[in-house]
């Protein structure tokens, strides 16, 4: 039985809703449907919990977040499974376990930040000190493609830096994250950390958390589109926010490339999580030199990548998350095989399966290309002039991620400093860690996660004067 956690305390709910397993479609378990009155008392246990918590000393603070990242770690297994179960993602590969063990190093590197006083000015004129405070209640909305490791990434620098969490999963998985949640307040304060579950159809909360006065900053990850819902919604009373949003990354091979050479790392970088990532590779823009090697190599790779239920150890790639984002692919990709040539893939599988699917000899305006498909299907564009590349790389309404493919490292560094993205990366693509800032430009979003510059997104500033 899933409950809420509200005020270090289970919380059952007048109604729940099923979670379904994308390999088979069967019922996973059912999840409790937080009402806005569930909402109201969480908001008020953790706004009761910031008082404490706030009071004690970063060093205190640090030890519940080590306390934290032990439970996580201790129960990564267990969590591992559960995510497959409801999110579709084999447990091998970069999968679960992988999800798990990359939320455990982010806990664990978050542990070691620190924001201590600056002083501005010490002299006979006096002292002026920088200090940060933290805001108050913080309201998580986490997405269903990287449940657990996204809701540390929101979590644990918020603990750290004194606020207090009420947290929002997807109700597409909001399993692990509940879970998650039991867990973390085996270590914590009661109402340090509260959850909420719902379906979103018989009430909005990510719409109600962005509004709610004692709630002091949302922090989202997911689609430009519901981004600016919450922030239009957070106006009225002056949240803070961190919003990572959508893109449509670009990545840019070079003439000079070894195409077997990359190969793998280019597949990777679109389909890790089947594509469902923000900051996968979305288009592929490839040199004309190199072009049919490339376009070979790639699907040679694809051949060796096994597609199958999540749970079976020896699959790479499990199923799409939820019907919806499988019928936009679906769109996608019909859409592209009357324009471009299918290279491997193509066709729908059963159920939420969805082959890997690279499509050649597209171009910029078609939907493939400029729209984010957020799923397994590659659009594979030729070009002769590698400046006009980037000019079409960076003629997007978004700018999250970006990658230059080439053996002249010089040259690619150069001219990955012209992507408009807040990420850049050479030979590689989606190599966020946890002491690396990341964000995004344009329409992917506002704000900083990770590193100091992530923690500091969890203060206000007070300058203090004597």
């Amino acid at each position: 039985m899933y409950n809420l956690v509200i005020g270090g305390q289970a919380a059952s709910t007048a109604s729940r809703f099923p979670v379904m397993n994308p390999a088979s479609g069967e019922v996973v378990a059912e999840a409790p449907n937080a009402s806005a009155e569930d909402l109201d008392r969480a908001v008020a246990a953790a706004a009761a919990a910031f008082r404490e918590l706030s009071a004690r000393p970063e060093e205190e603070r640090r030890k519940l977040c080590e306390a934290m990242a032990d439970k996580l770690e201790q129960h990564a297994e267990e969590l591992a499974q559960l995510l497959t179960r409801e999110q579709g993602k084999p447990l091998n590969g970069l999968g679960s376990r992988w999800e798990l063990g990359a939320a455990v190093a982010w806990a664990r590197h978050t542990c070691t930040l620190s924001l201590p006083v600056k002083t501005i000015q010490s002299d006979n004129r006096g002292t002026v000190e920088l200090h940060r405070k933290p805001l108050g209640v913080v309201g998580s909305i986490t997405p269903w493609n990287f449940p657990i490791l996204i809701a540390v990434w929101h979590v644990f620098p918020a603990v750290l830096t004194g606020n207090t969490v009420v947290i929002k999963p997807s109700p597409y998985t909001p399993l692990a994250t509940l879970r998650f949640v039991e867990l973390m307040n085996e270590v914590l304060p009661p109402g340090v950390m509260n959850s909420l579950s719902g379906d979103d159809r018989s009430t909005n909360l990510g719409a109600l958390m962005s509004a709610h006065p004692d709630i002091r900053k949302i922090v989202f990850t997911g689609s430009s589109e519901t981004g600016k819902k919450v922030a239009a919604s957070a106006s009225a009373t002056m949240k803070r926010l961190t919003l990572e949003l959508g893109g449509n990354d670009a990545g840019i091979v070079l003439p000079d490339v070894d195409p077997k050479a990359i190969a793998e790392g280019v597949f990777w970088g679109a389909f890790i999580n089947n594509g469902q990532t923000c900051a996968a590779i979305k288009r592929l823009y490839v040199h004309e030199d190199v072009y049919d090697a490339v376009c070979e190599e790639l699907v040679n790779y694809a051949r060796t990548v096994s597609v199958g239920d999540g749970t079976d150890e020896a699959s790479a790639l499990g199923p799409m998350q939820n019907r919806m984002q499988f019928d936009k692919v679906a769109r996608l990709v019909a859409d592209a095989r009357t324009r471009g040539r299918v290279l491997i893939g193509g066709e729908p599988g059963e159920g939420l399966f969805f082959p890997p699917t690279i499509i050649a000899d597209l171009d910029d305006g078609m939907p493939l290309v400029d729209e984010e498909q957020f799923g397994p299907a590659l659009p594979i564009i030729r070009y002769r002039d590698v400046d006009d590349a980037i000019a079409r790389a960076n003629n997007s309404p978004w700018g999250l991620g970006g990658s230059i493919w080439a053996k002249d490292i010089d040259r690619a560094r150069g001219l990955a400093l012209r992507l408009e993205t807040g990420s850049a990366w050479v030979n590689k693509h989606v190599a966020i860690q946890p002491d690396a800032p990341f964000g995004g430009v344009k329409g992917s979003g506002l704000g900083t996660e990770f590193g100091e510059e992530g923690l500091q997104e969890y203060t206000d500033i007070q300058v203090l004067s004597y």
